[in-house]
C-alpha cells in the first residue's frame, strides 16, 4: 500500500444507466483513515428507500467500458470526492445471499491514508460522507460488516509485517508518534521500552539530530524513515515485524 505510485484520475460524470453496468458485478471501497490518532473508516449514507439512512462503503456497478481498478476510483470520487490515492485489490466477496434477491458478487479495494488530508463532498447518490470509527459502527448494509471484519484483520497483518504505516507520520516524526500510530492501527496498547527496543534494532530509523520545536513537554528526538536501508534489508532476507 504505497503512496508513491500515481493513480489515474476519474473524471466525474452522471451516473449510468442500469444497461451500461455489470449488475452481478460491483466494487465496495475501504479507506481507512488515521485521524488525531484514531483509526476510522470511510462511508456513505444512502438515499435509497430500501437503505435510507443507514451507512455504506462507498462503492457500485461496474461499467461494461471500463476496467476494475477505474471503477474503484470513478466510484470513490463519485461519492465522496475523494481522489488521487492509491487502491490495492483487497478480496472478492461472492456468499450467495450476500446481495437481497439477485446474485451479485463484489470486489473489495483498500487504502490507508491520513483522513485529515482529504476534503469530503458527498455526491448526488450519497446522503452524507464521514469519516466513523472502525470501533465503533454504525449500522451497515448488506454484508459491509463482514467486509470490514476482514478488511481490518488483513490491516493490522500488513501493518505488523510491512512499514506501511510510516507514510501516515510527517518527514520527521519521534518514537513516540510512531508508537501512538501503531496502538491507533492495531487498537492495543504498546509497551513502550520493547516497542522501541524492536524498532531501533531493525536500524530502519535514520536520527535527525533534531529536537521537536514548541511542545509543552520535554522535546523529544525526531526520526526518518530511511526507505534505502529497508529496500537493501529486504534483499537479504530481512523480515519487519512488530
Amino acid at each position: 500500500m504505497s503512496n508513491t505510485a500515481t493513480p489515474p484520475i476519474s473524471h466525474v460524470e452522471p451516473l449510468r444507466s442500469p444497461n451500461d453496468v455489470i449488475k452481478a458485478l460491483s466494487i465496495d471501497n475501504l479507506i481507512f483513515g488515521l485521524d488525531n490518532d484514531e483509526l476510522k473508516i470511510l462511508l456513505v449514507k444512502q438515499t435509497d428507500p430500501m437503505h435510507q439512512g443507514k451507512w455504506a462503503l462507498p462503492g457500485g456497478w461496474i461499467r461494461y467500458d471500463e476496467n476494475l481498478r477505474d471503477a474503484a476510483y470513478r466510484l470513490l470520487e463519485e461519492l465522496t470526492g475523494v481522489k488521487q490515492l492509491y487502491l490495492e485489490q483487497l478480496k472478492t466477496f461472492g456468499r450467495v445471499d450476500r446481495f437481497p434477491t439477485e446474485r451479485v458478487v463484489t470486489i473489495a479495494y483498500y487504502a490507508l491514508v491520513s483522513a485529515e488530508h482529504y476534503s469530503l463532498v458527498a455526491g448526488q447518490s450519497a446522503a452524507d460522507v464521514s469519516w466513523q470509527s472502525v470501533n465503533a459502527l454504525p449500522e451497515l448494509i448488506y454484508d459491509h460488516a463482514e467486509i470490514i471484519d476482514y478488511g481490518m484483520k488483513f490491516l493490522r497483518h500488513q501493518v505488523c509485517h510491512q512499514p506501511i504505516g510510516f507514510n501516515l507520520l510527517p518527514e520527521k516524526f519521534t518514537l513516540l508518534q510512531l508508537q501512538a500510530l501503531y496502538e491507533a492501527i492495531l487498537n492495543t496498547k504498546l509497551d513502550k521500552p520493547n516497542f522501541r527496543r524492536k524498532i531501533m534494532k531493525m536500524d530502519l530509523l535514520t536520527p535527525c539530530n533534531e529536537k521537536q520545536q514548541g511542545v509543552p513537554h520535554r522535546a523529544a528526538n525526531l526520526y526518518r524513515f530511511d526507505a534505502e536501508a529497508y529496500k537493501h534489508l529486504t534483499e537479504s532476507g530481512f523480515s519487519f515485524e512488530i
